[in-house]
């Protein structure tokens, strides 16, 4: 048993009854009761000088694993009893759903299943992905992208940001760049379903159409991904979210989403999961990068220079004013530079004479889908910050809002986690609405 699977273990155990996951020194704590070391050699390894500290971080994950093993836990029986209740026990972890089991008899009978050779090698299913008719500029997220999912086989890659911004075109670059590297790529939109159940059973029936077994098809399906090496997209996973709660709680039906999640970055497997969303959820964000394999893409606005090019706009200058009204969201501008070539004759400089920021039609619906999602909290807060017309503070925001210092605080998270809020560094950290936004709600949301 190696020493990340100890440190996974209790790492999901403390993080069950606590809330929180191990911080660095409890992780260097937990490898040296493993090896078995004493409180003086952890603490001169870990740099201080009272091997005192060290024994009082010790008896605290005593206590937590004593009591959720329903064992009595100790220095000295400490790394024979957490492997022993590894190796002989079904151990429920997260949600009670989760099982670890790695040397039960259903372990055996999975490793055979495991060993069996596959029927069938580059099973591609992409009739659900979107059709790249324009790519702009985004090399170093590709490369980004390849250094994760193929260089460093990182089991869960999340692609996030507002829509429109470019995502998925994104993700089908990489996916068209990399296809035959990974044997099945499957490529799914959450838009058109949302039963994991069915999802679970097209993949297995499309790699092999009769292989499907009624029974522990999860087991089946994490057998095929140790066999082959696969790359799962789930596109919109933001729609497993529910509506008017704060960002990324899933939806009773969804639980099981959230399973999926964790089991992704727990088991020992070859294959890759991408999920494409405009919100986080918890599992994205919570899960320590050192134990886990978890990486997370937030995209960013570009400076679409290759539109000007394809409108045939020659004010470099006026585009560039253009695009950071915009945000550099490449539908923003698509949409945008139709309208200036329509309306204007493709001169941007006049457009820019326009006395308020234009909203156009496409941009109102893709905001208001978004803004159907919002809790009353983060409805509150983003109404407030457009009537400010420069970044604010929270002690700002929490005087002209009747919420509490906590509402304010999950809602301000809630809205970064949807990226519709600009965070400024400095000082104080101040928080500001992209100019869009603010037109959108001052213009569509107010009373």
């Amino acid at each position: 048993m190696t020493i990340t699977e100890i440190l996974q273990f209790v790492d999901r155990v403390v993080e069950k009854e606590t809330g929180e996951h191990l911080d660095d020194l409890e992780k260097a704590v937990v490898k040296g009761l493993w090896q078995d070391k004493t409180y003086s050699e952890i603490a001169d390894e870990c740099g201080y000088k009272s091997k005192n500290y060290i024994g009082d971080v010790s008896r605290k994950l005593f206590k937590i694993l004593s009591e959720h093993l329903k064992e009595d836990i100790s220095r000295h029986n400490f790394s024979w009893t957490i492997e022993r209740v590894i190796n002989s026990q079904f151990v429920g972890l997260v949600n009670s759903k989760i099982n670890w089991c790695p040397n039960s008899p259903q372990a055996d009978a999975n490793q055979s299943i495991k060993e069996k050779p596959s029927k069938n090698k580059g099973y591609h299913d992409l009739s659900l992905a979107p059709k790249i008719t324009s790519f702009y500029d985004r090399a170093t997220e590709v490369q980004t992208l390849t250094r994760w999912l193929i260089d460093q086989n990182v089991h869960l890659v999340s692609v996030l940001g507002l829509s429109g911004i470019g995502k998925t075109t994104l993700v089908k670059q990489f996916v068209d760049l990399n296809l035959q590297k990974f044997d099945v790529v499957i490529w799914k939109n959450l838009k058109i379903s949302q039963s994991l159940d069915d999802i679970i059973n097209e993949i297995i029936t499309g790699v092999d159409r009769d292989s499907l077994q009624t029974d522990n098809k999860l087991t089946q399906f994490f057998n095929l991904l140790r066999q082959q090496r696969c790359l799962i997209v789930l596109d919109d996973f933001q729609e497993l979210f529910s509506k008017g709660e704060l960002a990324g709680e899933f939806k009773t039906e969804s639980k099981n989403f959230q399973n999926l999640l964790t089991m992704m970055t727990n088991l020992e497997h070859q294959s890759s999961l991408i999920l494409i969303s405009q919100e986080q959820c918890q599992e994205m964000i919570s899960l320590d990068e050192d134990l886990y394999p978890i990486q997370c893409l937030e995209l960013q606005g570009l400076d679409n220079t290759e539109i000007v090019k394809k409108w045939g706009f020659k004010d470099d200058e006026a585009w560039t004013e253009l695009s950071d009204l915009y945000g550099g969201n490449p539908v923003y501008l698509k949409d945008i530079a139709s309208l200036i070539k329509s309306i204007f004759g493709g001169k941007v400089a006049d457009f820019l004479k326009e006395d308020s920021l234009v909203v156009t039609k496409d941009m109102k619906s893709r905001l208001t889908e978004l803004f159907k999602r919002l809790s009353s909290t983060e409805q509150e807060i983003i109404l407030q910050l457009s009537k400010f017309d420069v970044p604010v503070s929270r002690e700002d925001l929490r005087q002209s809002l009747s919420l509490s210092s906590m509402d304010l605080m999950n809602g301000l998270r809630s809205l970064g986690q949807r990226y519709l809020l600009q965070r400024i560094e400095g000082e104080k950290v101040l928080f500001d609405l992209s100019l869009v936004v603010r037109e959108y709600v001052r213009t569509c949301c107010q009373d």
